[in-house]
């Protein structure tokens, strides 16, 4: 299919990222907020990202395999309702209980996790599915991170917003954006026709522990490298919503602002690498090494300066997030292209997977280490040195970079 036919299905598409990140992140700059007005600690508050991750760690496999068997329109369609769902029942609770709201609000966030499940990460192999060039199919990808970066750099200005209004607005409006792109990929979204596999669930589970079996070194560096990338935004824009908030007494919109500016170099570097990277695989490998690279430096930088500096905390995580922006749309393709289509929905639901654990463990280990961020941030530079080796050793990319060329990992 040709890409400029697809101008609406892809919009659709982008639109399902920046949803669900919002549904997320949102809640980041609110979450001290929230702290305050339901009485809990911190690391109770840190886990209302995380039961959303961590459950959708679990069902995002389900998802994939649901995906390749019925079909991927379809599973993207239920997850989005579900996760309209879990939104609605966490600001019914926010608004209208007295007592057990916190229980309350877990439970919609815990049924949200399961529709975030069946929505994002069902779109890469759509995006595979849908186009015919690998080219194309980078472009398309790089579109499609760079909406979830977006959705990224909105969401803390948002969230702060609709906080000001009442605390747990960033809650009640998930619903409604969600609806909104449910009725996108309804009517615009013209997915390929798809054979539908009838394996069953052992057949499925020999299927994938044999696509492991063959390209699994390659796979899991990917897989690993998009799990600590996340791991290490998420871990890092608690602790410096913590940081603003509780040091330099910054809420509201202003410290909404202040958290876009690193999250904008996350999408600006997204956008960019999606259209550079195009179907050169050796050129994906370095963009991915140079951004974990950028990353680590940066990371090991904030520890050994230990400072609370507000313009040196944005500086470094404005360079950081710049890597991530060149190492994540990079992944994306290579994972994508170097998969036949009908295993697509099962490999990238790993991959999807393991940034989901990132998103899960960033926030939750960063409230746990306020009081230690030098150590905070050595964890963070280790985990990202681990990424430049494995992005320099694992992933080895044939030299010729055709349209046929995958991973040398990939040969038996």
């Amino acid at each position: 299919m040709k890409g400029n036919s697809k101008k609406l299905d892809l919009a659709a598409l982008a639109s399902i990222p920046l949803i669900m990140t919002l549904a997320n992140s949102m809640l980041i700059p609110v979450l001290p907020l929230m702290k305050k007005e339901l009485s809990i600690t911190s690391v109770q508050s840190s886990l209302i990202i995380t039961i959303y991750a961590a459950v959708s760690i679990v069902c995002i496999p389900i998802a994939g395999y649901l995906s390749d068997r019925f079909g991927r329109k379809l599973i993207i369609i239920i997850g989005l309702s579900l996760a309209a769902v879990g939104g609605l029942v966490s600001g019914l609770a926010a608004w209208l209980l007295d007592q057990h709201v916190y229980a309350v609000i877990m439970v919609g966030r815990f049924i949200q996790g399961i529709g975030a499940a069946g929505a994002f990460p069902i779109v890469l192999p759509l995006v595979g599915d849908m186009f015919d060039s690998e080219e194309e199919v980078s472009s398309g990808l790089g579109m499609i991170e760079t909406s979830n970066t977006f959705g990224k750099v909105v969401s803390p200005i948002l969230g702060s917003a609709l906080a000001l209004v009442i605390w747990f607005l960033p809650l009640a409006v998930i619903p409604v954006i969600c609806l909104i792109s449910v009725a996108a990929v309804i009517f615009w979204v013209k997915a390929p026709k798809q054979k539908k596999t009838e394996q069953s669930l052992k057949d499925f589970v020999t299927s994938l522990k044999s696509i492991l079996a063959e390209k699994g070194k390659w796979l899991y560096a990917i897989f690993a490298i998009g799990g600590i990338a996340m791991f290490v935004m998420f871990g890092f824009l608690y602790y410096l919503s913590s940081v603003l908030e509780d040091h330099y007494k910054i809420d509201g919109i202003y410290k909404g602002l202040l958290l876009a500016i690193p999250l904008s170099a996350i999408c600006l570097a997204s956008f960019i690498t999606g259209k550079i990277v195009g179907e050169k695989k050796l050129r994906m490998k370095w963009f991915t090494f140079a951004g974990v690279t950028i990353l680590a430096a940066c990371m090991l930088a904030c520890g050994l300066l230990n400072s609370k500096s507000l313009f040196i905390l944005l500086t470094f995580m404005f360079a950081s997030g710049a890597g991530i922006g060149m190492a994540l749309p990079s992944l994306d393709a290579l994972i994508t292209e170097g998969i036949e289509k009908k295993q697509r929905g099962t490999i990238t639901s790993l991959y999807s997977s393991m940034r989901f654990i990132g998103v899960a463990l960033g926030p939750l280990i960063a409230s746990v280490m306020l009081s230690r961020e030098e150590l905070l941030f050595y964890l963070f530079a280790g985990s990202a040195i681990v990424c430049c080796l494995l992005s320099l050793f694992a992933i080895k990319p044939k030299q010729s970079d055709t349209s046929s060329a995958v991973p040398a990992a990939t040969k038996p």
